[in-house]
Formats: C-alpha cells, sequence, structure tokens
C-alpha cells in the first residue's frame, strides 16, 4: 500500500467520523478509491492539457509565419 493510498484512507475515515453515525470503515474505503483515481487521472490531465498547449502554439506560431487563413470563395 502506497503512502498516498493511506493518507487516503485516513482523511477518508476521518471525514466520514466527523458524523458520529457509523464506522469509519466505509470512509477509509471510499478514501482509498479517492486517492487510486486521482492518481490515474492527474497525469492523464497533465498529458492532455500538455498536447493541448503543444498545438496551440504550432497553431499559432503557423500564423505569425504564413499570416491568417482568408476565407476561400
Amino acid at each position: 500500500m502506497s503512502f498516498t493510498t493511506m493518507i487516503g484512507a485516513a482523511i477518508g475515515a476521518a471525514i466520514d467520523g466527523s458524523d458520529g453515525d457509523d464506522s469509519t470503515i466505509d470512509g477509509a474505503i471510499e478514501g482509498v478509491i479517492v486517492a487510486n483515481v486521482v492518481k490515474a487521472v492527474i497525469p492523464l490531465a497533465l498529458t492532455f492539457a500538455t498536447g493541448w498547449l503543444v498545438l496551440r502554439g504550432l497553431g499559432q506560431i503557423k500564423t505569425r509565419v504564413f499570416g491568417e487563413d482568408a476565407p476561400r470563395s
């Protein structure tokens, strides 16, 4: 079990235990799930954002070199 998974479990248990209604185990399980999803989603989001920025930058460079696209009739 990785450190981030343990932190997610601890935070989930603390949030779930704050209401005092039931056991904190279900909050810990939800925290582990959220921590693992976040570990998978953040690299994907950063890769997407980097690719988008590169394509946008290439488009701006193309516009500066070749000028604005003129509408074709």
